[in-house]
């Protein structure tokens, strides 16, 4: 099983949903998160005072899938989530030893 983390601009998180759904993943988990990388923040006008903004709202959505479905996921969020400006996040692969269904005890591939 593979754990594939996005870094997402909010916008952008119903086409990256509907492109891992049309891929048949089956659950995902979404949290708001804010953060900066190369772009560094950016400053804002707020009744004529400018203010730098170091941390940007994004969104960190989380999938775990089956070995052989990992690479048309991870180009599904890459495709899907692109704007092709700064910004536009980033992409983390790890691989998951094992899974566990609290509600039934199924493990591994089943329980996702």
């Amino acid at each position: 099983m593979i754990k594939i983390e996005a870094i997402i601009k909010p916008f952008k998180l119903g086409d990256v949903q509907q492109a891992l759904l049309a891929l048949g993943v089956q659950g995902m988990t979404l949290m708001e998160v804010k953060g900066f990388g190369r772009q560094k923040g950016h400053v804002e006008l707020y009744r004529g005072a400018e203010y730098h903004v170091d941390f940007i709202p994004k969104l960190l959505l989380t999938v775990v899938v089956a070995d052989e479905l990992a690479p048309s996921a991870v180009e599904a969020i890459r495709e899907a989530g692109r704007t092709g400006k700064i910004g536009d996040g980033k992409i983390f692969i790890s691989t998951i030893h094992d899974a566990i269904r609290i509600r039934t005890g199924e493990n591994g591939i089943q329980a996702i």
